[in-house]
């Protein structure tokens, strides 16, 4: 349990002044993230509820954004902008990776932002047809379970001492298996073929990303680990929304 309020520490604003520091629960937090993704995606669905109550879809669905970004600190969201600023740069390895460690924001890492942010407020958006609300749970806990896979199977960057480095110890197979298997069920409970379809997709989508970042850096880090989530979970929502499933 410990190592799970580790997990939603570091992840979240929430506060939990019970937990108690641990070097050992630290590495074995990674294997709770889909769990938190779930805490993450049962607040967004609430907020989300409430405001399409009060709101239209559009303003419901910023708020949500609101309280998504909100609740992560940003933090993902800094990992998928540096690493656009970085490879937006078209420059060699290591500038790039210096790019990355730079705590200024560059323009590609603003417009990468933009437009992420605006494919997820008009899918979340899109979620207030009849019965696809619950959908919205799915994509943090979907993203989060994706990420394990690019901390286990691609090695982090050597040179990066990022709070990243040592969590892949940490990490088990058998988390890995369990937490797909829930993520998948969960999927077919709450929504059948259509999200299972996204849970599938994006999983294919976080294997390619991670592939092709490492191929480009020699490995990942906590900016990468950051950009597959964020990127995941969008496109988690689009597969969502698309009107073939209308």
């Amino acid at each position: 349990m410990n190592a799970f309020l580790h997990a939603i520490s570091f992840f979240t604003r929430i506060p939990v002044p019970w937990l108690r520091p641990s070097e050992e629960a630290w590495r074995k937090s990674v294997n709770w993230y889909p769990a938190v993704g779930l805490v993450i995606g049962l607040l967004l669905w609430g907020v989300h509820q409430a405001g399409l109550v009060l709101f239209s879809p559009w303003i419901a669905a910023i708020l949500t954004l609101i309280a998504w970004v909100y609740v992560t600190g940003g933090l993902h969201m800094d990992g998928w902008m540096d690493l656009a600023d970085g490879l937006g740069s078209s420059r060699p390895r290591e500038q790039i990776l210096a790019i990355m460690k730079d705590s200024r924001v560059g323009a590609m890492g603003v417009l990468a932002a933009i437009m992420l942010l605006l494919i997820k407020a008009g899918a979340v958006a899109e979620l207030a047809h009849p019965g696809w609300g619950s959908f919205l749970i799915v994509a943090p806990v979907a993203a989060r379970t994706h990420v394990l896979l690019s901390i286990k199977l691609w090695p982090y960057l050597s040179a990066d001492k990022g709070i990243g480095k040592g969590i892949s110890s940490g990490l088990s197979v058998s988390a890995i298996i369990v937490s797909y298997i829930i993520v998948f069920a969960a999927g077919w409970y709450l929504g059948g073929l259509q999200v299972i379809t996204a849970i599938f997709l994006s999983l294919l989508f976080a294997l390619w990303f991670s592939r092709s970042v490492a191929k480009k850096l020699g490995g990942l880090n906590g900016d990468c680990y950051g950009a597959v989530i964020e990127s995941s979970e969008a496109v988690v929502l689009l597969v969502l929304v698309g009107s073939w499933w209308l």
